[in-house]
């Protein structure tokens, strides 16, 4: 039975398990979640605590959140190399850069992102200054740490790259990566090249509009 992921290409999280299923060439079905399906709709309505997505269902297993949804592939699907890897001092490095860049740059993001869409009178400076303060903090802490390196963590393609290319994707589209930080930078545009990365990219690319602080024109 082919397994589904339920999402939307242009929503950030959906991102990490479709690069990691890119990579370790799994087969699936892809459930798209809008109003022209409402059955899908429905469907990660039950299956997310929050009904937010990423959600994957293969057989009678459910599964939600992107990490989880990666580590799962790791462990049933695909013959590429392990998006975790199996030595579990490594494995600690790719989690914890892959946390690094969800927690302080891809939420981060989503906090701007969302305060855009906001009512007036609704919008939260105060939260837009804090996000943007701690993206730079963390954009100066990964600076020193990617020098030297192709990738995030272990020496080679993991769950943390997974993590950081929406993170980055975006969060540059919002808080820019400045000549400040050239290691980022050049990480940024490596991650883009990745064949994996690029078709999630290109797989967006139609729903630009979508953006509510306007799209750049690049990437």
């Amino acid at each position: 039975m082919t397994i589904a992921l339920y999402g939307h290409p242009f929503a950030s999280f959906v991102w990490k398990p479709l690069i990691a299923l890119y990579e370790r060439g799994v087969s699936f079905t892809f459930k798209m979640i809008d109003p022209d399906h409402p059955e899908n709709q429905a469907r990660i309505a039950a299956l997310s605590p929050t009904g937010q997505f990423p959600a994957l269902i293969d057989g009678e297993n459910e599964v939600t959140q992107s990490n989880a949804v990666i580590e799962y592939l790791d462990l049933f699907h695909g013959d590429g190399a392990p998006m975790i890897p199996e030595d579990p001092r490594q494995a600690l490095k790719a989690r914890m850069m892959a946390d690094v860049f969800d927690d302080y740059i891809h939420v981060q993001t989503q906090r701007i992102v969302g305060d855009a869409l906001r009512k007036k009178e609704e919008r939260d400076p105060r939260g837009v200054a804090d996000a943007h303060a701690l993206m730079d903090r963390c954009y100066a802490w990964l600076e020193p740490r990617l020098r030297g390196k192709e990738w995030a963590a272990c020496g080679r393609f993991t769950i943390a790259d997974c993590a950081a290319a929406p993170a980055l994707f975006y969060g540059d589209w919002v808080h820019p990566i400045t000549d400040c930080y050239p290691a980022l930078a050049a990480y940024r545009a490596r991650l883009l090249s990745r064949p994996s990365v690029a078709r999630v990219v290109e797989e967006a690319r139609p729903y630009r509009s979508f953006f509510p602080l306007g799209a750049p024109d690049r990437d």
